[in-house]
């Protein structure tokens, strides 16, 4: 995995939580940051360069209103993606003008993820296999979190009704991966995080009356839950 961070557009406090979530996907053998070490908003992020081997790229703003900082991220993103030595990309930023960057890595056959605030724009997140929301990130470090229901989550009920239809099997039946599969292909930023809970089948499990779980075998032995629509 390359982590390739937009240091004028992320949260230098999430460093480590960004790392994390990234290192789940696959090893982080590229690590980045973008930025124009000459200002002072970018001091933030000078105390986590070292603790956590990432790579700062001096980029400065030639001209006022214009971004120098995505150009140069997104063709270091291109020199990577034709070198071939990543299987995917994590692009940490809130600005919609990666949009067509993730959308050409994904075409290349590759893995991208992004990492950025709720008020990412949708082009952004869409254009991502998976995108978490550094809300969630930061969630986590907070007593109680686990406990509290997200008020702007909306319903995640439906979106886990269509992927259980879609993976369910004849008996009505669908394996938690597979659901899970194609909620991330629904929506892309879907995360159980959101509605206060840190796995999916802990989410399922809260709405006992508009879903069943159960652990079962598979063929080859090993443990696996299932989930249907209570009716």
């Amino acid at each position: 995995m390359a982590l390739l961070i937009d240091g004028d557009n992320a949260q230098p406090s999430l460093v480590t939580q960004v790392l994390a979530e990234t290192a789940r996907y696959g090893t982080i053998t590229v690590r980045r940051i973008y930025g124009d070490w000459t200002t002072p908003q970018m001091s933030g992020w000078k105390s986590q360069l070292h603790a956590h081997a990432v790579q700062p790229v001096q980029q400065f703003r030639y001209t006022t209103g214009k971004n120098a900082t995505d150009s140069t991220l997104i063709i270091d993103a291109m020199d990577l993606l034709h070198s071939g030595i990543v299987g995917g990309f994590c692009i940490a930023s809130s600005d919609s003008d990666y949009t067509r960057l993730a959308t050409r890595i994904r075409e290349q056959g590759l893995f991208v993820m992004g990492v950025g605030m709720k008020q990412t724009p949708k082009s952004f997140v869409n254009a991502c296999e998976v995108f978490v929301y550094t809300e969630n990130l930061a969630a986590e470090d907070k007593p109680g979190a686990e406990q509290k229901e997200a008020k702007d989550g909306g319903d995640w009920a439906h979106t886990v009704r269509k992927a259980i239809d879609t993976a369910a099997q004849d008996d009505g039946w669908a394996p938690l991966s597979a659901v899970g599969t194609y909620i991330r292909q629904l929506d892309p930023a879907f995360d159980p995080r959101s509605f206060g809970h840190k796995q999916l089948s802990l989410l399922i499990k809260s709405r006992p009356k508009a879903f069943k779980a159960k652990a079962s075998k598979t063929k080859e032995g090993s443990s696996e839950i299932q989930v249907r629509l209570a009716s």
